[in-house]
C-alpha cells in the first residue's frame, strides 16, 4: 500500500474547522498533548509501517 498524498478527504473545510475547534481553549501544552495523542492514533490506526515511513518522509521539511 501507498500513501495517498493527492486530496482523498471529504468535506475537508469541516475537518479543519473540528482539529480547529478540538483545540479551542486549550494551553499550548494541552494542544501540544492533544496533537501527540492524534499523531498516535492516526499512527495505530495506518498500522503498515510502510506506509507509516512514506508519511515520515513526505512530512519533513525540505531545505
Amino acid at each position: 500500500m501507498d500513501l495517498i498524498l493527492t486530496p482523498n478527504l471529504q468535506k475537508a473545510d469541516d475537518a479543519y474547522a473540528a482539529l480547529l475547534a478540538a483545540h479551542d481553549g486549550l494551553t499550548k501544552a494541552q494542544s501540544d498533548a492533544l496533537n501527540a495523542r492524534l499523531i498516535l492514533i492516526l499512527i495505530n490506526h495506518i498500522g503498515d509501517p510502510q506506509v507509516l515511513t512514506q508519511a515520515l518522509e513526505a512530512a519533513k521539511p525540505r531545505a
